[in-house]
C-alpha cells in the first residue's frame, strides 16, 4: 500500500476517532392472538409462561431496537356473567400486560367479539344417535374473534415507515391480511420486512400441524422459520414441558 494512503487511513482515523458503523433499527410487531395459537397453544403453555422478552432480544439478534419498537397486539378478555372461565381469563390477561409493561412493551388492544352458534343435533355429528337418546337435541357453542387488530398492526407498520422509525419491521404473525401494508412499505418506503413464521407439531392432531404461510414467505425480505425446539428455550418454567 503506498505510503500517501496509509498516512489518509491514520488521517481518518484520528480525526473521527469514535465513529462507528450505525447499527440497523427494527420494530417488532407481535401478534399475540396469532402467537398464541400458532406456538403457546401447541407447546401447552400460557403467555406468563413464555418469555416475550428474551425472544425479542433473540429476534433482534444484536441490532438496536428503537423506542416503543416492540409492540404487542391482542384481543382483550371480558368477564362473562356467570361464567367462571372469564375471570380466571380476565386475571392471568392482567398479569401477562403488567409483565409486557414492565419489560417496554407497547400494547395495542382490541375487544374480542362472542359469537353463539346452534348446532342441531343430527347424522353430521358423531354418536348423534346416542345424544338424541340422551335428550340432547341441539347445543350452543360460544366463540370468540378478535376484531380490527390486523388493521391496528398495519396503521403502526406504515405509520413507523413513513415516520423512518425503522430499517427492518420485524413481524410476528401469520395474518395474510397485513399484506398489503408490507408490499407498501417495501415499495414506498424501502423498508425491509422479516418474517418470523413457525413449523410445530400439534402432537393431538397432525392436521392442526404449525407451518409458515407461505404468501408472508413470497412478500417479505427476509424470512426465519423456527421450530420447537428454538421456542422452548424462552418457555420460563420448563417443567410445563414434562
Amino acid at each position: 500500500m503506498p505510503a500517501s494512503a496509509v498516512c489518509g487511513i491514520l488521517f481518518f482515523m484520528i480525526q473521527f476517532p469514535h465513529m462507528e458503523t450505525k447499527k440497523e433499527r427494527v420494530q417488532i410487531f407481535v401478534d399475540g392472538g396469532n402467537f398464541y395459537h400458532l406456538v403457546l397453544k401447541k407447546l401447552g403453555i400460557s403467555e406468563n409462561d413464555f418469555s416475550l422478552d428474551d425472544f425479542a432480544k433473540f429476534l433482534a439478534n444484536g441490532r438496536d431496537i428503537v423506542n416503543m419498537g416492540k409492540r404487542f397486539y391482542v384481543g382483550t378478555v371480558r368477564e362473562q356473567v356467570g361464567n367462571p372461565r372469564s375471570i380466571k381469563a380476565m386475571s392471568k390477561q392482567t398479569k401477562h400486560f403488567t409483565t409486557l409493561k414492565s419489560t417496554g412493551w407497547d400494547i395495542k388492544t382490541s375487544k374480542l367479539r362472542m359469537r353463539t352458534e346452534r348446532i342441531r343435533i343430527d347424522s353430521r355429528v358423531v354418536n348423534y344417535e346416542e345424544l338424541k337418546r340422551k335428550g340432547v337435541h341441539k347445543i350452543e357453542i360460544r366463540t370468540t374473534r378478535e376484531k380490527g387488530i390486523d388493521v391496528k398492526l398495519a396503521t403502526d407498520l406504515v405509520v413507523g415507515a413513513v415516520d423512518d422509525r425503522y430499517d427492518t419491521a420485524i413481524i410476528v404473525s401469520s395474518d395474510s391480511d397485513l399484506i398489503p401494508a408490507i408490499d407498501w412499505v417495501r415499495k414506498k418506503r424501502n423498508k425491509k420486512i422479516e418474517y418470523i413464521g413457525f413449523s410445530i407439531m400439534d402432537k393431538k392432531d397432525e392436521r392442526n400441524n404449525t407451518r409458515p404461510l407461505q404468501t408472508m414467505i413470497g412478500y417479505t425480505d427476509i424470512q426465519r422459520i423456527l421450530a420447537e425446539s428454538d421456542m422452548k428455550k424462552f418457555i420460563k418454567v420448563q417443567e410445563k414441558l414434562i
